[in-house]
């Protein structure tokens, strides 16, 4: 009994064993299948080409029973044609017995046709059933192929859903966050870049008048030109904002 159980429970290991292998590759196995009903039919050609030598033979039989028989037949009548009816008799009691052997032979002849010619409809409908199972496996491939892709694509569509929630959500959320800031730094730049403009402006102005003023001075001062020619007023000397306004007279 207890042998019995591990027998059973061997068993069962094994065929769980054999249907991981065969459905880990099915394409595989129905490769394996027909390769081996491609072997069983070529052995079954081969010993049909041996069936039809035996067919062969006892046809060639046939026509030697036919041919004999013919043989007596003509005998006993040229030999009726004689008047020998007791030499006649003696081929026509052979005649009987080669007619009795070409039925013989006949029979056996038709029924060794019957049987071929079953069996050469027999591979020819194996041969055409393997073409289709060829057909199919090519069919099955493919398809089991593309449904492994569409299935890949389907897990690639789902892996790439930017949810915020999944990790591609939150990478790009990180990304969108830093080109925020890096858009935020640029538009701070530009808007610090145009402060105080008014004020530089204004500067720059006051100290080309200073200048042109200290440049009036050292031409009086060196005889270049005189006060009058020069167009040198205290107003000018004084700054201010009023220095801004006025017009120099050259």
């Amino acid at each position: 009994m207890i042998l019995g159980k591990f027998w059973r429970a061997l068993k069962a290991q094994m065929n769980k064993v054999a249907n991981f292998f065969w459905t880990a590759d099915p394409i595989a196995q129905m490769q394996y299948e027909y390769d081996m009903a491609v072997t069983q039919l070529t052995e079954g050609r081969e010993g049909l080409e041996q069936y039809r030598a035996l067919v062969e033979r006892v046809s060639r039989q046939v026509a030697v029973d036919k041919q004999h028989v013919a043989s007596l037949e003509a005998k006993i009548k040229a030999y009726l044609t004689a008047g020998d009816r007791e030499t006649a008799a003696r081929f026509a009691l052979e005649l009987q017995k080669a007619k009795t052997q070409l039925a013989e032979d006949q029979g056996q002849l038709d029924m060794h046709e019957t049987a071929y010619n079953n069996n050469v409809a027999k591979i020819k409908h194996a041969t055409k059933k393997l073409s289709d199972v060829r057909q199919k496996i090519a069919k099955y491939d493919a398809e089991l192929k593309m449904s492994r892709a569409e299935a890949e694509m389907a897990k690639l569509a789902t892996s790439f859903n930017f949810d915020v929630t999944t990790d591609f959500g939150q990478i790009e959320q990180v990304i969108q966050d830093r080109i925020g800031l890096n858009r935020a730094k640029a538009r701070v730049a530009s808007d610090l870049s145009s402060e105080g403009i008014a004020d530089i402006q204004h500067e720059q102005a006051m100290e080309k008048v200073l200048a042109e003023e200290a440049l009036k001075e050292f031409e009086i001062q060196t005889g270049l030109r005189t006060p009058e020619t020069a167009g040198v007023t205290d107003t000018e000397k004084h700054l201010g904002p009023a220095a801004e306004k006025q017009t120099v007279v050259q």
